[in-house]
């Protein structure tokens, strides 16, 4: 009963910071950016910032919530997510909002490992549909923050929006502080508590396990830089679509409420379709799935531009978030049968961080496209660039097949 109420709390936390901070991202990041003077170039560094907090704060924040206690970090991390939306309110130039997105992304470099962690170490048996559960729930999150705040902002300013964000985020610190700390789990197991300081030649142990990840995980496993760079390719495209999509829908006369409601509709569609494309690349194998999905995808970019009214954007909401979904089950899928079952957690980790590259470059590289060649432009040139991957991904397939396997 314990573990379940456990299960319940860090899980509605998360629903509540995730949606808070989505809110926070798309449309209300890039409008409030432009507001500010934000040039296309500086604007895609405003969005992707966040996220390079993540790539490099990650492993820090897993490592201290081993030694120190799991609810201390997150409650750090709740502190962050609800303090930081109110800050926006002193911000007059794009420079200090991006010092604000680095501070804020260290909220979202927190929860990520340490909720994870959470969840598996206390499901016993039930730990993958546990962790099932919990990641849908997670998914809630992008579902209902976009759609919010681009209906808040029919009615408040961008500054009054961040406020409410702040608010609502608060309410997790409710669940946070309901949690069983790491103590009262060992005190209920009657384990014997294990030393909150780092013993002597655990740094050396550190160093020895990192050499043996990016011996085991790196050198001899090309399917985790495929399955990374193949992940990569597809966030820089989706990424360029977060940043940049708002300010070109709101020139073509769409609603902040309609974009916000194509992000949710394409974040639903990926989370609803998910296992059946898991089961389509299953069946077709998991690099042609993957082909097959980032065909699809580039298919989709041209449409954004061409589409008229309200349902021809959500229609291509819908058919983005679908594409998506043949793709990323596959990309872990990939992992998981090429992996020594030992280094199957490293080498997902590994891909991970190729994938947050991604989401950085990829409003980075929109920002420059943009300037050079326009909206249209740079959706055409992206379709063409993730057109001509997914037929080299399938025109070499087997090929690729035969090199991953054989670990060359």
């Amino acid at each position: 009963m314990r573990e379940r109420a456990n299960f319940v709390q860090i899980t509605l936390a998360d629903f509540i910071v995730r949606s808070a901070y989505q809110m926070g991202k798309t449309p209300l990041l890039p409008i409030f950016a432009a507001s500010l003077g934000a040039s296309d170039v500086l604007l895609g560094l405003i969005v992707s910032v966040s996220t390079l907090t993540g790539m490099v704060t990650k492993p820090l924040f897993g490592l201290l919530s081993d030694r120190m206690g799991r609810r201390l970090w997150l409650l750090i991390g709740t502190l962050i997510f609800a303090g930081v939306p109110f800050l926006y309110r002193l911000i007059d130039t794009p420079e200090q909002l991006i010092a604000i997105r680095l501070l804020h992304g260290a909220a979202t470099a927190i929860y990520g490992p340490v909720t994870v962690a959470y969840v598996a170490e206390r499901s016993g048996k039930q730990k993958a549909e546990r962790l099932g559960w919990f990641g849908m729930a997670r998914g809630g999150g992008y579902l209902v923050g976009p759609a919010l705040a681009g209906w808040l902002l029919l009615s408040l300013e961008p500054i009054a929006v961040f406020t409410l964000i702040g608010v609502i985020s608060m309410a997790a610190f409710a669940p946070v502080l309901a949690l069983e700390s790491s103590s009262d789990l060992r005190r209920r197991e009657k384990a014997p508590a294990t030393a909150r300081s780092i013993p002597a030649g655990t740094i050396t142990r550190l160093n020895h396990s990192a050499k043996n990840i990016i011996h085991s995980a790196l050198l001899r496993a090309p399917a985790v830089w495929l399955s990374g760079a193949l992940e990569a390719a597809v966030f820089i495209v989706t990424y360029v679509i977060k940043a940049f999509l708002p300010l070109y829908a709101l020139k073509a006369g769409y609603s902040a409420a309609e974009i916000g409601l194509f992000f949710s509709l394409q974040e639903g569609s990926l989370i609803l379709l998910k296992p059946w494309g898991g089961r389509l690349g299953d069946r077709l194998g998991h690099l042609r799935a993957v082909s097959l999905g980032m065909i699809c995808l580039a298919l989709t970019l041209p449409l954004l531009p061409a589409a008229t009214g309200a349902i021809g954007l959500l229609a291509v909401a819908a058919a983005m978030g679908a594409a998506q979904a043949l793709i990323f089950p596959a990309t872990v899928a990939l992992i998981a049968e090429q992996m020594p079952a030992g280094n199957v957690g490293a080498g997902i980790g590994l891909a991970g961080s190729l994938k947050n590259a991604g989401k950085v470059v990829g409003p980075l590289l929109g920002g420059l496209l943009i300037a050079g060649l326009g909206y249209s432009g740079m959706f055409w040139l992206l379709a063409g660039a993730l057109l001509a991957g997914g037929l080299g991904l399938c025109i070499q397939l087997r090929y690729i097949q035969t090199a991953v396997a054989s670990g060359q």
